[in-house]
């Protein structure tokens, strides 16, 4: 996988749980020398093409743990993935469907330390933070965008960027996105000390998908009636970023995290 060789998928989301995928339904009972896997997951990345698939469900002690699920050249007897259309965006990705109907995989193919939630929130971690780069990334792009198009585009006799009101959607753009730069660099310090734990990657997630929402918002809106147009790149990054708001956990989700750690009482329902 580290050479690209093999494409690898995270099957966590379910159908019924998005928000509170802790409460996941999929279930894993052990067969013999093997685990067989029922249940369904859904919005999974690569799901459809991907060699390896970790599934996360629960075993009959109702502990949760990732189970890896091989895919040889003729599929898997009971993997049935189905890959979800009519996206607005993150179109890039094919994201999957799942039915798991009795999915047997050998009793060594449970992920050693995978015996809770708590070990899946380890994983959730770090891709948190690749999110976080992502919106960082295409707030950048559409903020570039932006400030090309409007030193070209003439109206009322001068270029867009003379105007006061354009001056400012930029400036608050370029501020957001230094912000972003700033969390994002310092969560890799801090990655790279063993010191980036759920909650700060929550809080990365959270300041960066909201802040990029606003720069991708503003760069659209100056724009104009060209910023619907796929041409001037702005829209794609537009829509990809209510993609980027959601996945990985909503923003309420990281706001309860971090609200944990704040105070010391868990929010969450």
């Amino acid at each position: 996988m580290a050479h690209c060789e093999k494409l690898g998928a995270f099957a966590l989301t379910e159908p019924e749980h998005g928000s509170d995928v802790v409460r996941l339904e999929t279930r894993a009972r052990r067969s013999g020398d093997s685990w067989v896997l029922d249940g369904a997951k859904r919005w999974i990345g690569n799901g459809s093409i991907a060699d390896i698939v970790v599934v996360w469900a629960r075993d009959e002690d109702d502990k949760v743990g990732g189970f890896v699920v091989e895919h040889g050249p003729d599929g898997t007897p009971g993997y049935d993935a189905t890959v979800i259309t009519g996206k607005s965006g993150n179109r890039a990705v094919w994201q999957a469907e799942i039915e798991l109907h009795g999915v047997r995989v050998p009793a060594d193919n449970r992920l050693a330390l995978s015996r809770s939630f708590g070990d899946t929130a380890k994983v959730l971690t770090k891709s948190r933070q690749n999110v976080a780069w992502e919106g960082l990334g295409h707030a950048t792009a559409a903020y570039e965008a932006a400030v090309a198009y409007v030193m070209q585009r003439r109206q009322f006799g001068k270029p867009l960027a003379s105007f006061q009101l354009v001056q400012n959607k930029l400036a608050g753009m370029l501020s957001d996105i230094i912000g972003m730069q700033f969390m994002c660099l310092r969560l890799a310090q801090l990655q790279d000390q063993g010191k980036a734990g759920l909650t700060l990657a929550a809080l990365a997630k959270l300041h960066t998908a909201s802040a990029a929402r606003r720069v991708l918002a503003d760069a659209r809106d100056l724009l104009g009636g060209n910023g619907l147009l796929l041409d001037y790149h702005v829209a794609r990054h537009h829509a990809d970023i209510e993609a980027v708001y959601t996945y990985e956990g909503t923003d309420t989700v990281q706001s309860l995290i971090v609200g944990r750690e704040i105070t010391g009482i868990g929010a969450f329902a």
